[in-house]
C-alpha cells in the first residue's frame, strides 16, 4: 500500500488503518485531488486482505469544511481534461470516492470533529459507522449554493435517516448538531470532543474481537442488501446535473471565491 497522498496521511496500527484528510490549514477542505486520492485508496484496499477496519478523520479541527474555495495549493491541482469524456469523467470524482468508501471490503468508522459540510458530510455518511464529538456540526449546503446534492448521497441518506430527515437536510440546508445528528440516526455514537479517540478506538477494538470471516461476510451481507436501492437509482448522472447546474449564473455568484473563504458555506469559518 503506497503512502504518497498529497492530501492524505495514513497510519497501519496492525489490521486497523488510520486515514486522515490531511489539509488542516484549509479545515479539510476538498478539492479534486483528495477526491481522486480517497477515491484510489479505497479502492485499493479490496486486496489489502489483512486490513480489517478503516477509520477516515480529519486533522485540525474540523473533518472536513465542504468544497475548497480558494485558489489550488501548488502541487495539489489535478491536470487540466483533454477531451469531454475525461471532463465528465472528472465531474464523478465525488461520486466515486463515496462509493469506493461504501464498498470497501473492511469495516469503516467516520470519526467526526468541527464540521461535517456539504461533501464532508458525504464522506462521513459512506462509512459503515460514524462517532461525531458533542460540538460537530453537520451541513448540506447545496441548494443554498445553487446546485443540487450529487455524489449518490440522496439513496444513501433515504436508506439511514429517511424520506423526511432527507427532505429537511437537503431541502431546509440547516445546522444539524451531533446530538441531532444521533437522534435522526445520521451518526451512531455521540461523546464529548476529549472522548472521541477512545470511543473511536472502543470501536475498532470490538469489531477487531470478533470473528475475522464472519464480521466481513455479514457486512457483505448487509451491503447486498442496500444495493437494492439501485434499482431505478438515477445517481449515475450526479456529475452531470452538478455540471448543469455549475453552468448557471445564479451558481456562479453565491459559490463565487471570496477572499478568507475555505469552504462551501463561510459561517464555519
Amino acid at each position: 500500500m503506497t503512502n504518497d497522498y498529497q492530501t492524505l496521511e495514513l497510519e497501519r496500527d496492525g489490521p486497523a488503518l488510520r486515514v486522515w484528510l490531511n489539509r488542516p490549514a484549509r479545515r479539510n477542505a476538498i478539492n479534486p485531488r483528495m477526491l481522486s486520492e480517497v477515491g484510489d485508496l479505497f479502492q485499493s484496499l479490496e486486496k489489502e486482505f489483512d486490513v480489517r477496519v478503516v477509520l477516515l478523520g480529519g486533522r485540525g479541527a474540523s473533518f472536513c469544511a465542504g468544497a475548497d474555495r480558494k485558489a489550488p495549493i501548488t502541487g495539489e491541482a489535478l491536470p487540466q481534461p483533454t477531451n469531454e469524456r475525461e471532463k465528465r469523467w472528472l465531474t464523478h470524482l465525488g461520486r466515486r470516492a463515496c462509493r469506493a468508501i461504501e464498498k470497501c471490503e473492511a469495516v469503516t468508522i467516520a470519526r467526526v470533529q468541527g464540521h461535517a459540510i456539504g461533501g464532508g458530510c458525504c464522506l462521513a455518511l459512506s462509512c459503515d459507522f460514524r462517532v461525531a464529538a458533542q460540538d460537530s456540526i453537520f451541513r448540506v449546503p447545496e441548494v443554498d449554493l445553487g446546485i443540487p446534492l450529487t455524489w449518490a448521497a440522496v439513496p444513501r441518506l433515504l436508506d439511514e435517516i429517511g424520506a423526511a430527515r432527507t427532505r429537511e437536510l437537503v431541502l431546509l440546508c440547516g445546522d444539524v448538531r451531533a446530538d441531532q445528528a444521533m437522534a435522526w440516526g445520521m451518526i451512531h455514537r455521540c461523546v464529548a470532543p476529549e472522548a472521541l479517540d477512545a470511543e473511536v478506538d472502543k470501536i475498532v477494538q470490538t469489531l477487531l474481537d470478533k470473528p475475522e470471516l464472519a464480521l466481513h461476510m455479514a457486512k457483505t451481507n448487509l451491503r447486498g442488501y442496500a444495493r437494492l436501492r439501485s434499482l431505478g437509482d438515477a445517481s449515475e448522472t450526479d456529475g452531470d446535473l452538478y455540471a448543469l447546474a455549475q453552468s448557471s449564473e445564479e451558481f456562479r455568484q453565491r459559490f463565487s471565491m471570496k477572499p478568507g473563504s475555505n469552504s462551501s458555506d463561510d459561517r464555519e469559518q
